[in-house]
């Protein structure tokens, strides 16, 4: 079966690991689950969120799935982009042939986390929407939990520009069809989805047409119960969950 597992808030938070992640994952994996790493994280490249994890204990094993890697499905090789998004994405976009360019006819503008977002270059990318360039983005996660808490996420760049065009962004991540797409092919049509949000982990569950596994180790925590769409299952955390799962 398989596992789409979130990495903010399920199998860290900022820098700091969560407690016995790593041996909850290996303990699905040796018994023969198909776990992958789902995340609407695009500015990280792969080989960096693959060393993250094998940092916290953790073999990927090619299962890291990005929304980077998503919105790329969604380019023609040869499109001019421009990039309002971080080194994971720009990467995935030049590898399917992608033209980045910052300036001069665009086709495409796609909006991604990155910690470098200004005035500026807020301003290149509303002149490329109006002047006629598609908008697509990796996610509209307007938040994620950090070491040191909440931090703004691709979202929030993305509501900047939406709210200075009028334009409607195509949304490549979780929980939408070229991400569901990709899980889908790696793991096939049963499994369960871990999360700490409702509201992209639940609704890729209910996409994929998977079990919903929320955890409250992240940005959902007790307080915030009950959630929409409803989990399945609530777990304090991702080691919890694994425990009862394999009894």
């Amino acid at each position: 079966m398989g596992w789409a597992l979130d990495l903010d808030g399920v199998v860290w938070l900022g820098t700091d690991r969560i407690p016995g992640v790593g041996e909850a994952v290996t303990k699905l994996q040796d018994a023969g689950e198909t776990v992958l790493f789902v995340t609407n994280n695009s500015g990280s490249r792969i080989v960096d969120l693959e060393a993250r994890l094998a940092h916290h204990g953790i073999d990927a094993r090619g299962g890291v799935i990005s929304s980077a890697m998503a919105v790329a499905q969604m380019v023609e090789p040869g499109e001019r982009i421009m990039g309002m998004c971080g080194p994971g994405c720009r990467e995935e976009l030049e590898a399917k042939g992608a033209v980045m360019v910052d300036d001069g006819p665009v086709d495409t503008v796609v909006v991604g986390f990155h910690e470098h977002f200004d005035y500026w270059g807020l301003s290149a990318g509303i002149r490329a929407v109006l002047g006629g360039a598609r908008l697509l983005a990796t996610n509209t996660d307007v938040t994620y939990p950090a070491e040191d808490g909440i931090r703004a996420g691709a979202g929030s760049i993305v509501a900047a520009l939406e709210a200075a065009t009028g334009a409607i962004p195509e949304v490549a991540g979780k929980p939408h069809q070229a991400i569901c797409d990709l899980v889908l092919e790696a793991a096939g049509p049963d499994g369960i989805v871990v999360g700490d949000r409702p509201d992209t982990d639940g609704l890729l569950a209910q996409a994929l047409n998977w079990k919903f596994a929320l955890v409250l180790s992240g940005v959902t925590t007790e307080a915030h119960l009950p959630v929409s769409p409803q989990p399945d299952t609530v777990h304090a955390d991702l080691p919890a969950l694994v425990e009862e799962y394999l009894q």
